[in-house]
């Protein structure tokens, strides 16, 4: 029986006011040294998630400005390797390394080194990264080598980007089992990404799908309002054919389908929401169900109960999900044993 991931999580909203900022530092200490820019402040909300894969781990934080340094007394106390794949959401990123220094922009990812100094400033960030050893990746050595300390502002690292926001979605219903086909799909897009070539997109096609996905996605999430939105806008939109678009969503019982569905999800948040009064009908309207019969048979066939039920139930407190663990190992109580944990150090 396969196990789903659970994270390693560390926040410090449940660390009294006047402490959260040192038992930040205190995490990332001694692979990193942590200081505050800008005007100090009573609190500091920050979270790091990380999911443990073995060869990779992927790393989210949730953080205000900081200064980060890894110096060369951080390099003998912490002596690990890794390439860091990064990619932020939001926030921006100042960079020096021994290439020299560059400006990362929010949407943008960039590689750098565990195994030499680094430095940055940063702003308040929403941030993915892979962490790539060096042993199980040797053979890409040469190439992430070449590439590390720059930001990849190309359509590839766009496409990167993509591929690293489908990652983060995936996280919560992977199993043990998928970790060999994850790490295979990283090693895949890196190097087309990085080295592009017509052999290595052939290897990498599952991933660039999937990174087209997440994008196609995205922009159906922000135009579930729009009557326009139909195979015809997200071509437009998106910038691909209408057979990719077609086969990309394949799997997922076609374009329409999906848009469906996510009018329907997004329909249930407003349901489930105590302080949205407005006539479930007014609700179903605003996603483009205009005719209230239609709506009520598509909702009960996709959620196997009424719109007025799920509605009831859901302002009643029944629990519809269960609540995921967050649970992890208790002798990981720092970054560094992470690190520590999959280079065998």
């Amino acid at each position: 029986m396969s196990h789903a991931l659970i994270p390693l999580v560390f926040e410090t909203q449940r660390i009294r006011s006047r402490d959260q900022f040192r038992a930040w530092q205190e995490w990332f200490s001694p692979v990193f040294d942590i200081s505050s820019i800008g005007p100090g402040e009573q609190s500091f909300f920050a979270k790091n998630s990380i999911w443990n894969l073995g060869d990779i781990s992927i790393s989210k934080v949730v953080a205000p400005s900081v200064h980060v340094q890894r110096a060369e007394r951080n390099l003998k106390k912490s002596p690990c390797d890794h390439w860091a794949l990064t990619f932020c959401k939001q926030g921006a990123t100042s960079v020096k390394t021994p290439r020299g220094e560059f400006e990362a922009a929010g949407g943008v990812p960039f590689l750098w080194s565990f195994g030499e100094p680094f430095e940055s400033k940063r702003t308040h960030v929403d941030r993915i990264q892979i962490l790539m050893s060096r042993k199980a990746f040797r053979d890409l050595a040469p190439l992430l080598d070449a590439a590390r300390g720059v930001s990849l502002e190309t359509p590839w690292g766009g496409l990167l980007g993509d591929f690293m926001l489908a990652v983060e979605r995936w996280l919560p219903s992977m199993k043990e089992l998928d970790l060999a086909r994850l790490a295979a799909a990283v090693r895949n897009m890196v190097a087309v990404c990085f080295a592009p070539s017509a052999e290595r997109a052939i290897l990498a096609r599952p991933e660039i799908d999937c990174s087209q996905l997440e994008r196609i996605q995205r922009i159906i999430d922000a135009h579930l309002n729009s009557p326009q939105l139909n195979p015809a806008t997200l071509c437009r939109m998106s910038r691909i054919s209408r057979s990719q678009l077609y086969r990309l969503f394949e799997r997922t019982g076609g374009v329409a389908r999906y848009i469906q569905r996510q009018r329907l999800m997004r329909i249930c948040e407003l349901l489930s929401d105590p302080t949205d009064q407005r006539p479930i009908a007014a609700i179903a309207a605003a996603f483009c169900f205009e005719d209230a019969s239609s709506f009520s048979r598509a909702f009960r066939q996709e959620f196997d109960c009424s719109p007025g039920d799920f509605r009831w139930a859901a302002r009643a407190g029944i629990a519809l999900i269960a609540p995921r663990r967050t649970t992890a190992k208790a002798e990981i109580v720092r970054f560094a044993d992470l690190l520590r944990e999959s280079t065998g150090l």
